[in-house]
């Protein structure tokens, strides 16, 4: 007997997340306490999981919660989790946790993005290193990707963008294949198809280069370059998927020049 598998469902979908995650269906089974033979069945369409199995599979498949909602609903389930505005009342207390956060990280540059790194708050830091960059990379929505390597952006300003332009496509790629995001594919393509600047004599690296311990981000402000070392934080568990797409990125000083220069500036 032939079984015919339907490109719609949860079956065939569950089998996407499986082998993006590069497991047999023995391994799965292993791990979510099931059968190689059951896992099958639910993949080919044989057998209707429960919402409990299909939670339990996502999470040791390390499914995105919005994807997990997609799970749900292909297996004739309601969404388990909420998505809800960041404005919306019940974020009163992470909004207000973010603020103090951000503002706690001053004179450090620090912001916070959703999915597809369009901005949604920003510390006062960030806003001097912006400052003279065109109108229309600054109007809402701002993505930082578009701000960081846009031609007419901080790209010009950065002296080791071919590397740091490196480092977060890279970045964006290790994300769109962990979780499939259109808007994130978009900003992908936009910013991957941007010209790079002909290098200038200022960005033949130092003979003596400072003992940096991770790639630092080398960018010119107010006649200085300073050194940052990027470090991006997200929520735990979260049960609501605007939470689930939020990240927090702040921006540690890498010499101690940079250090100084920040503690002199006026806010």
């Amino acid at each position: 007997m032939t079984t015919v598998v339907s490109d719609t469902g949860v079956g065939p979908l569950l089998r996407g997340w499986r082998e993006r995650r590069r497991l047999s269906q023995l391994e799965l089974a292993l791990r979510a306490d099931s059968s190689a033979r059951h896992i099958s069945f639910v993949e080919t369409g044989r057998s209707r999981p429960s919402e409990e199995m299909i939670l339990r599979l996502a999470e040791h498949l390390d499914v995105p919660v919005r994807d997990r909602n997609a799970l749900l609903l292909a297996a004739g389930y309601a969404p388990r989790y909420a998505e809800s505005t960041l404005d919306a009342p019940e974020l009163e207390t992470l909004r207000e946790g973010i603020a103090r956060l951000l503002r706690g990280y001053e004179p450090y540059p620090a912001l916070v993005v959703d999915g597809a790194y369009t901005v949604v708050a920003a510390n006062r830091a960030i806003g001097l290193m912006l400052g003279g960059l065109p109108e229309h990379l600054l109007t809402p929505p701002m993505n930082v990707m578009r701000i960081t390597l846009h031609p007419e952006g901080l790209a010009p300003r950065i002296h080791n963008l071919r590397e740091w332009r490196a480092h977060l496509l890279a970045q964006m790629e290790r994300q769109i294949a962990f979780a499939r995001s259109d808007a994130l594919r978009a900003v992908y393509e936009e910013v991957k198809a941007y010209p790079l600047p002909e290098p200038r004599p200022e960005d033949v690296p130092d003979p003596e280069p400072y003992p940096y311990f991770a790639l630092p981000l080398r960018i010119e402000h107010d006649g200085r370059v300073l050194s940052f070392v990027s470090s991006i934080s997200t929520f735990n568990t979260p049960m609501d998927v605007t939470v689930a797409e939020l990240a927090i990125e702040t921006l540690l000083p890498a010499d101690p020049a940079t250090v100084e220069h920040l503690k002199s500036l006026d806010f």
